[in-house]
């Protein structure tokens, strides 16, 4: 038997987030006129129809299963006090809250599974629509798949203006689409592990930026992502390949997206992490979830979900073969094995690079959420920090990294081998 390995599915039971999301009079009310307040959500027939009393700066929706619902997320907006009453027989419930301080959200519990279509937001910014339809199940978890809806802007709503003092024009990359897949090393053998090793940032995108010595994330990231593939390939057990291999621009969703087109048996994105405190340094592992364990992985998660914003153009967007794989809530089985090995990665890699003591976090970072394909983000080190910006611009320190993230592969895969009670070929 090889190292292959087939993964499980398994059911979870979904957070109840949304009880965060249950009306609080405490909240604290916008100024009057500075964001829209929901004022109504109008249930006719098959048209839902949310209003408000201000303009607002866009939304998005998204469904939800177990139970079924759908989530509007509105920009610009603010909760009211005033309860909401559902009009038809579809939806059973209507509640909102406060995500932040400039978005709300709307929840429509449904009372029957149905899918939403024809979103738009009117032409002076007060109210969003969207048609209800009837779907059956099947039809109604593909749709969950889907992930966000945004709701189109008519051309003649513009943003509020600026001021601008100057303004600077650049070239928007293209997409890319149908990106090429990269070449497998390694092992010759077709059964054994691959290991796609993605080096984050790139092109246009250096990263994070040592405002001392200029180190920039893209290429400290790459050479260390060349190291860890040489010192994989030439242990000759197992293949492996680079999202990228030189200074390119890649989307979020056509880094994962390689590793699920390839059949990646573990997907590492390697990158180094920046602070305003000089001295923070060490290792971190991160792993998915849809809530970040603290305040630092929030903030790592909403910088890395940007780096596919240039100019406030989403081009992560633009991909609508690869952002329709998000990932699947009911299944677990990818995020435990993610979590394991990221336990197991600081446990054979401590000997060569210092990590954090707090090393193993969770976000909600996009570039992980391949859902059927174990995967981790590895902060090797702060840039930010002269210690830690020198290890990894060294190829001293990058062979030192490669040397650690191999041996924790080697055992996790050894671990894989066992439980299935075969030995590796060759």
């Amino acid at each position: 038997m090889t190292f292959g390995w087939t993964a499980r599915i398994h059911a979870m039971h979904k957070r109840r987030m949304l009880q965060s999301l249950a009306l609080a009079s405490t909240l604290t009310m916008a100024a009057p006129g500075s964001a829209g307040g929901i004022y109504a959500v109008d249930v006719r027939d098959d048209r839902v129809i949310v209003r408000f009393d201000d303009r607002v700066d866009g939304a998005s929706a998204f469904l939800l299963d177990t139970p079924r619902r759908i989530a509007l997320d509105i920009s610009g907006a603010q909760i009211s006090r005033g309860q909401f009453a559902p009009g038809n027989g579809t939806i059973a419930a209507v509640r909102q809250g406060q995500l932040s301080e400039s978005t709300a959200r709307v929840v429509l519990d449904l009372a029957s599974p149905a899918t939403l279509g024809d979103a738009q937001i009117a032409p002076d910014g007060k109210s969003l629509s969207f048609s209800l339809k009837g779907a059956t199940d099947s039809v109604f978890r593909t749709a969950v798949g889907r992930g966000r809806t945004n709701f189109d802007a008519p051309a003649n709503m513009s943003a509020r203006p600026r001021k601008r003092l100057h303004s600077i024009t650049v070239p928007i990359p293209s997409m890319a689409r149908g990106v090429a897949l990269p070449p497998i090393e390694g092992a010759r053998d077709g059964a054994r592990p691959l290991i796609v090793i993605d080096a984050g940032h790139g092109g246009h995108d250096p990263g994070a930026i040592n405002k001392d010595n200029g180190k920039r994330e893209k290429d400290v990231t790459l050479a260390i992502a060349q190291a860890i593939r040489d010192q994989l390939v030439k242990s000759g057990r197992v293949r492996v390949a680079l999202t990228r291999d030189d200074d390119k621009y890649l989307v979020l969703q056509e880094r994962y997206g390689i590793a699920r087109k390839l059949g990646a048996d573990l997907f590492i994105s390697i990158h180094a992490d920046a602070a305003e405190n000089a001295d923070a340094h060490g290792a971190t592992v991160y792993t998915l979830s849809e809530t970040a364990s603290d305040r630092e992985a929030a903030r790592l998660a909403a910088r890395e979900n940007k780096a596919d914003i240039i100019n406030g153009v989403n081009l992560g967007g633009q991909s609508g073969d690869v952002s329709s794989i998000l990932i699947d809530l009911t299944q677990r089985e990818s995020m435990n094995i993610s979590a394991n090995f990221a336990r197991l990665l600081q446990r054979e890699a401590s000997p060569y690079v210092p990590f954090r003591s707090a090393y193993h976090r969770f976000a909600s970072l996009m570039v992980l959420k391949a859902p059927d394909t174990p995967s981790v983000l590895f902060e090797t080190g702060y840039i930010s920090n002269a210690e830690d910006a020198a290890f990894l611009a060294s190829r001293e320190g990058q062979q030192k990294i490669a040397r650690g993230v191999a041996r924790a592969i080697e055992v996790h895969f050894a671990r894989k081998l066992a439980m299935h009670g075969g030995a590796a070929g060759g």
